[in-house]
């Protein structure tokens, strides 16, 4: 297998620091820590701040927050400004709502490989378990943990990977709350596209521009696995401009979009 890479661990947050205590309470579980955390603040209130001040105080590893005024969701704008600022070589994106398995950062970097980028599915914790998930602060969850759905994905089967194939065709299955990739080839296409509007593609556009300069997927199955805390769903009225956005980009294989992450570098 491949040298391990070092890794910057950026995850995008808004105005929600009790998930995000738990994701960083579960960084310190890791098996193997990032080289760094980098959290994208897309402009939320003071109380993020005092929490990650206090995480701070004692973290493993540097945890480094970049903030700019809310203005809207700008998800792109703000993961642009973070994966910019990344010392490290290979970057693991996960959501601000995401507790990892104690494993997880380990077995993005076990299956880390150049001109690939790597995707993982997600468990979903219920909305009846929030209250108690908070108040308890839970990290630890198993295949018989009360209150989560899609159960047999918190199954952990490394074994299993020796028959993943690499994907030349951007899966339907990409979820942005679990992937990673190396920050060269984010470069290389420019990163997130700010031209995208409100909430959601963001991700899958820019996987979309990774394969078409030849980057392959592998889908990370019964490894990296993810809980996914319980929410509303984002406002999708602007989704309509997105999906066009990307049909283009699929269509007319563009690789390097207009506003990215060149302005920040």
């Amino acid at each position: 297998m491949n040298k391990k890479p070092f890794a910057s661990l950026v995850t995008p947050t808004y105005n929600w620091p009790n998930a995000l205590e738990l994701l960083l309470l579960s960084i310190k579980n890791q098996t193997i820590l990032p080289n760094e955390v980098i959290i994208a603040d897309d402009g939320s209130k003071p109380e993020t701040t005092e929490l990650i001040k206090d995480f701070q105080k004692d973290f493993p590893v540097p945890i480094i927050h970049i903030w700019h005024e809310d203005n809207g969701n700008q998800k792109p704008k703000i993961m642009n400004k973070a994966i910019a600022k990344a010392k490290y070589e290979y970057i693991i994106e996960i959501d601000g709502d995401i507790i990892m398995h104690p494993n997880f950062i380990e077995d993005h970097l076990k299956y880390a490989e150049k001109g690939t980028y790597l995707f993982g599915s997600r468990v979903n914790i219920q909305k009846e378990k929030l209250e108690t998930i908070f108040k308890d602060k839970t990290t630890y969850f198993h295949f018989f943990s009360k209150g989560i759905k899609k159960r047999g994905r918190t199954l952990r089967i490394p074994f299993l990977m020796n028959f993943a194939k690499k994907i030349a065709i951007r899966s339907s299955k990409l979820r942005g709350c679990n992937m990673s990739f190396w920050k060269d080839d984010f470069i290389k296409i420019n990163g997130f596209n700010e031209g995208l509007v409100g909430w959601g593609i963001d991700d899958s556009e820019m996987i979309q521009r990774l394969h078409n300069i030849g980057i392959q997927g592998k889908r990370l199955k019964n490894t990296a696995i993810a809980y996914h805390i319980y929410h509303k769903e984002q406002d999708k009225s602007h989704i309509e401009i997105n999906h066009i956005i990307e049909k283009e980009t699929t269509e007319k294989k563009i690789s390097f979009i207009e506003k990215g992450v060149n302005q920040y570098l």
